[in-house]
């Protein structure tokens, strides 16, 4: 059953929680599909994933290339390009309901300083949860994440 989870930034950057829930889902054994809107900023956090340190390394890419479907992490504005069960979406990017429906986790990274982020995050929260998809969200309190609300169970 598909969990979606909403993450509202208040504090740490987007590299920053990015890094700590794929590292994760990587160990967990999931793929992941990173999707954003912004190739600069799906750049940016490419760069910053490799910046990482050595003993947290995620093995990742920029889709486009010809070993896609290889990655095990992989960060695009389209659709899964990976074989990834898990979807991570930033600045805004959306996942459709059949898509959420196929995928054991989706994440919902967005920043909780950006008007336009906090309504996006919103709307997409009323239409999974009003579809029957499970879901909680996560705020940022005192240094570490506090679950603040979790949505209707998926209805048969």
């Amino acid at each position: 059953m598909t969990q979606v989870l909403f993450y509202h930034l208040t504090r740490s950057p987007l590299e920053v929680t990015a890094r700590a829930v794929l590292g994760k889902a990587w160990a967990a054994g999931w793929r992941v599909m990173l999707r954003g809107t912004d190739r600069a900023t799906l750049a940016k956090l490419d760069a910053a994933l490799w910046l990482g340190p050595e003993d947290g390394f995620l093995p990742h890419g920029l889709d486009g290339g010809a070993q896609d479907g290889d990655q095990p992490i992989l960060l695009g504005c389209g659709p899964i390009g990976n074989g990834a069960q898990t979807l991570m979406l930033v600045e805004g990017a959306v996942v459709d309901l059949a898509e959420a429906r196929a995928l054991e986790r989706v994440w919902v990274l967005f920043d909780g300083g950006d008007e336009a982020a906090v309504s996006a995050a919103r709307a997409q929260w009323k239409f999974l949860t009003g579809a029957g998809v499970a879901a909680q969200y996560w705020s940022e309190a005192d240094g570490g994440w506090e679950k603040k609300s979790s949505g209707a169970p998926a209805t048969p």
